[in-house]
């Protein structure tokens, strides 16, 4: 049965692709030979669609697949490393709105979900949908202490149905990379794995809540960015329920206008919320396009306008040194630091040390040189990332998934920033943000603050310190240290070992020179002090922190 609802399904692409002239997409694999059997059975394509570009014809042939496949296509428009320019810009433009399911079958899947007769949950509950879209659609309901919410409900069967397209475009994929002349370039199973997890986390309806109501906790009281709340009572794995807000979307410049909205304030704020949601807070919204992004139409805020958050199935993260790579990334593009730039490439291994490094700050250059041509206004810092890491692609790049998502993210917050601001001067904005920051983030204070944090963990292992400090400089004296090394990590043999010996000991002393810091500021040994901490545990932290430093510096 599974197997003749696959061919079945599977014969309806290929219907679709033909209508769509899509065929010369899978030139030179065994599904064209298919394709050419069965295209005398299928219509010809209309004379609207012949004339369409390779990327309009996709976009209309997704959406008449259905709503997994819209998903589909909008996960695959933002890998600008695998789909070309005129193709992504095409898939942005699908919209998640599909027909919506009986509101009655709605209300019975929240009951279940809630373990509650809908009488006893809500106030009142409207059937008809505000909003529906692939995975969910959205209902107005009354709580009965009066405040107004909107519950989000999953679709019925949405996981059979999602499981069944999964397994096709896996078996798809697998196709694709056995007999695609590319494929080593389009990477089909990996494009199929980041959609299966995509669409797992949208759906877990008590995971976007868990979202939200960090990203509020983030952002509480803020005057530029509201996050509804999540009410906890009322949210399970197949229905979340959020305090109802109401706004324009950040794409309606006729409203926002209207309304007495100050845009270019507006813009400039949107750009400052992204950068510190990435490197402030380390947890960003990545599915940031105009039907999230609300404007709060409250009067009062005419001149201090903030944005509201919706929709929190997405979210970003990235890892603490691909958050200190990216950010020196960025300070270095913004001083147009090309050296700089290969040298982090290389230090974050995004990319194999036997890369000359002359060659890879020549091809950044060639990249990032043209655009300061142009006013800064007019330069989009997510283009230039994106062809900085199409150039490093060539240099064999190992570029992670959270780093695509950032980007995309940084496309839209650009593209919503551009629409409300045509001269918005992006760099302008963004620098000192992301200066502030990282002043904050690497501060001798900050990094005080993270040593106290750890203290109890460093008090615990600090007396078995001494103990294996002895036992490595015995082993070192008596030749009997081993070093465990991979064969493709070893590029030159001669000098590497006695480099990574002087790291190790480097980093051996500053250990232990923080540990002596952190007894002797829990010990609060006497003497001369500086803000409450002896200034002796001062400079044998300053001095191991150098020694650190000089290590990792030295990697």
């Amino acid at each position: 049965m599974k197997a003749t609802r696959a061919m079945f399904r599977a014969s309806r692409i290929g219907r679709v692709i033909l209508r769509y002239r899509l065929d010369d997409l899978l030139d030179g694999t065994p599904v064209e030979r298919w394709l050419g059997i069965a295209k005398p059975f299928v219509p010809r394509a209309s004379a609207d669609i012949a004339s369409q570009s390779r990327g309009a014809r996709l976009r209309l042939a997704l959406q008449e697949l259905g709503p997994i496949f819209v998903k589909f296509g909008q996960i695959l428009s933002t890998r600008r490393d695998l789909v070309p320019p005129d193709v992504a810009a095409e898939l942005t433009l699908l919209q998640d709105r599909v027909k919506p399911f009986d509101g009655e079958r709605a209300l019975q899947i929240v009951e279940q979900a809630l373990g509650l007769p809908i009488t006893e949950a809500f106030a009142s509950f409207d059937t008809t949908p505000l909003a529906s879209a692939s995975i969910a659609q959205v209902h107005a309901a009354t709580l009965d202490d009066g405040r107004q919410v909107v519950v989000k409900v999953l679709r019925p069967d949405i996981e059979k149905q999602i499981a069944g397209d999964i397994a096709l475009l896996k078996s798809l994929a697998a196709l694709v990379e056995r007999t695609h002349p590319r494929a080593d370039k389009i990477r089909p199973r990996e494009v199929v794995a980041e959609i299966e997890t995509t669409l797992a986390a949208e759906l877990d309806l008590q995971r976007e809540g868990a979202n939200a109501s960090v990203l509020r906790r983030f952002w509480e009281n803020s005057d530029d960015l509201y996050v509804p709340e999540v009410i906890w009572s009322h949210t399970a794995e197949r229905a979340l329920t959020l305090e109802r807000v109401w706004g324009i979307p950040s794409d309606d410049i006729v409203a926002l206008d209207k309304a007495g909205i100050d845009r270019k304030a507006l813009a400039a704020k949107g750009v400052r919320v992204f950068y510190t949601q990435v490197f402030r807070d380390n947890f960003f919204h990545a599915d940031a396009h105009a039907g999230n992004i609300w404007v709060d139409i409250d009067p009062a805020r005419r001149d201090n306008p903030r944005f509201i958050a919706l929709d929190f199935g997405i979210m970003g993260q990235l890892s603490e040194e691909d958050q200190f790579y990216l950010a020196e990334n960025f300070m270095a593009i913004f001083n147009r630091d090309y050296r700089r730039i290969a040298e982090l490439h290389l230090q974050a291994q995004w990319m194999p040390n036997t890369v000359r490094i002359d060659e890879l700050e020549a091809a950044v250059r060639a990249v990032c040189e043209p655009y300061f041509t142009r006013p800064l206004s007019q330069i989009s810092l997510a283009e230039v990332l994106m062809k900085l890491f199409r150039t490093a692609q060539r240099y064999q790049l190992t570029l992670q998934p959270q780093l695509i998502l950032l980007q995309k993210t940084l496309l839209n917050i650009e593209g919503v920033g551009r629409q409300l601001d045509p001269n918005l001067d992006i760099w302008e904005v963004a620098k000192p943000v992301l200066e502030r920051i990282l002043r904050e983030r690497y501060s001798p204070r900050r990094a005080l603050k993270e040593l106290r944090k750890r203290l109890p963990e460093i008090m615990t292992q600090a007396p078995d310190m001494p103990a294996l400090l002895h036992s490595w400089l015995r082993q070192q004296v008596e030749g009997k240290h081993e070093l465990a090394m991979r064969s493709q990590d070893i590029v030159n043999l001669e000098g590497t070992l006695q480099r990574m010996q002087r790291r190790v000991v480097t980093a051996v002393a500053g250990v232990g020179l923080m540990v002596v810091s952190a007894l002797l500021y829990g010990l609060q040994a006497g003497g001369p002090q500086f803000a409450s901490v002896p200034l002796w545990s001062w400079v044998t932290g300053a001095v191991g922190a150098i020694a650190l430093a000089s290590a990792w510096l030295r990697r």
